[in-house]
């Protein structure tokens, strides 16, 4: 199910409406509560207690926006999906600028609002001794030192290649954190920059045409959480300026502003550029870079830490399978090898695009190496086929699920043995067979 063990409160005045969510959402597995009030809500829900706050922004007692930002005084407030009639769109929209996850309008589609669901949920909790990142010796190296340093307020700077992961990594340091303001994440390459300036830092009402009100920047909506600012290379010279002197004096201006407002959040920045040549090249601040790269995070390409592959495969193909709606067997032995010979050069973004395409055209059940690589000949014509038995491909997968296993499980006999439900004995003798015990 979806929604397994997921607690969600939903604030919804029409009994009608409510009743439908709770039943939709409950059939999903998650434990809901339902309340026709702002005030019941406040005077039952603790903030920290729920995973997700589903709100209809007109209610009888109070407004979505005030509500939400009742909420949000707590320091590790709950995401919010707002329900908003169209009239009140730009309503939901400023609500998205303060933070909130997500709004729909309706009427919806009830598979689209348990998809926005879904998305909007608060991150699962994150166990001192789970696999988060990989199981890649590398991606451990990763997560150790990202909950070392989730102990320190300092700048962080995440490096790698496009797709790696490089937003994930931000996302589970700021997860770890003991602080636990919003998480706001800014792609500096997205944004305009004569607009960048205003939507990071904010404007004070008549800054310029068309700035009738106040406007908090990313920044300051940052509070004491993160502060992530993406392709930070593409940030135009006069706004690394201004990034510096935040950093620096822990305080910025809001645009047309004279009263200095303080930073409480911590920055993380991330790039795919090479920064030392943008710094040759006169394009980015020396002074910035060794501000911001406090701590460097340098995330592999997935082509040079493969024992990911699979491990990334069984993570994300479920999620596919249930987003769609499908009703899947798995992905084969053989396209997991397939997945193990390809380089990958769009890392993981890739890895994720080739099994939904995968998942979305499949009608066998399974997934094949034809349905993630259909670019690509067939690994096997039919002449060839004579030539590997089903005994070989029945060994090929149990070799590729035993280390699968013991990488998951560092290398542990015994965890690994209980796992794949063999002795330990029998364990050994396949490692030795396949030539698995000398690593």
């Amino acid at each position: 199910m979806l929604l397994e063990g997921r607690n969600i409160a939903v604030i919804e005045d029409d009994p009608i409406m409510g009743e439908s969510l709770l039943q939709s959402l409950s059939l999903e597995g998650a434990k809901v509560s339902l309340y026709p009030s702002g005030q019941a809500a406040l005077k039952s829900v603790a903030p920290r207690s729920v995973d997700l706050v589903i709100c209809d922004i007109r209610l009888p007692d109070t407004d979505g926006q005030s509500l939400f930002r009742r909420f949000c005084a707590d320091a590790y407030p709950p995401p919010f999906l707002f329900m908003t009639a169209f009239g009140d769109v730009n309503a939901a929209v400023e609500l998205m600028r303060e933070g909130a996850a997500d709004y729909l309008t309706k009427p919806f589609d009830m598979d689209v609002f348990l998809k926005r669901v879904k998305v909007s949920l608060r991150p699962s909790p994150i166990l001192a001794g789970s696999v988060t990142l990989g199981v890649s010796p590398a991606m451990r190296g990763i997560e150790h030192l990202l909950r070392v340093i989730s102990k320190i307020d300092s700048s962080v700077l995440i490096t790698g290649e496009t797709g790696t992961g490089k937003d994930v990594c931000a996302r589970f340091l700021h997860q770890l954190a003991e602080k636990r303001g919003p998480f706001m994440a800014v792609n500096c390459a997205a944004i305009p920059s004569e607009l960048l300036e205003s939507e990071l830092f904010g404007h004070e009402a008549g800054a310029f045409t068309g700035a009738g009100k106040r406007h908090l920047g990313f920044a300051e909506r940052a509070g004491e959480g993160t502060l992530f600012l993406d392709e930070i290379g593409e940030l135009a010279p006069s706004l690394q300026a201004k990034l510096l002197q935040l950093l620096e004096n822990r305080q910025f201006y809001r645009v047309g502003g004279e009263t200095p407002v303080a930073f409480k959040g911590r920055l993380v920045a991330a790039t795919n550029a090479d920064l030392n040549a943008l710094i040759a090249a006169k394009q980015f601040r020396l002074d910035l870079y060794y501000r911001i790269n406090v701590v460097e995070v340098k995330i592999p390409p997935l082509r040079e830490r493969p024992q990911d592959i699979a491990w990334l495969m069984n993570q994300i193909f479920p999620d596919i399978v249930a987003e769609q709606g499908k009703s899947m067997r798995g992905v084969s032995a053989l396209a997991e090898q397939a997945a193990l010979t390809h380089p990958w050069p769009g890392n993981v973004r890739e890895l994720k695009n080739r099994l939904e395409r995968a998942v979305a055209l499949n009608l066998t059940g399974w997934i094949s190496p034809q349905d993630l690589f259909p670019e690509k000949l067939p690994i096997a014509t039919s002449s060839s086929h004579s030539s590997c038995s089903l005994a070989d491909a029945r060994e090929a997968a149990e070799k590729h699920q035993i280390a699968v296993t013991l990488a998951e499980n560092d290398g542990q006999i015994g965890k690994s043995a209980e796992a794949l439900d063999i002795s330990r004995t029998t364990l050994w003798e396949k490692m030795k067979r396949y030539g698995l015990a000398e690593s």
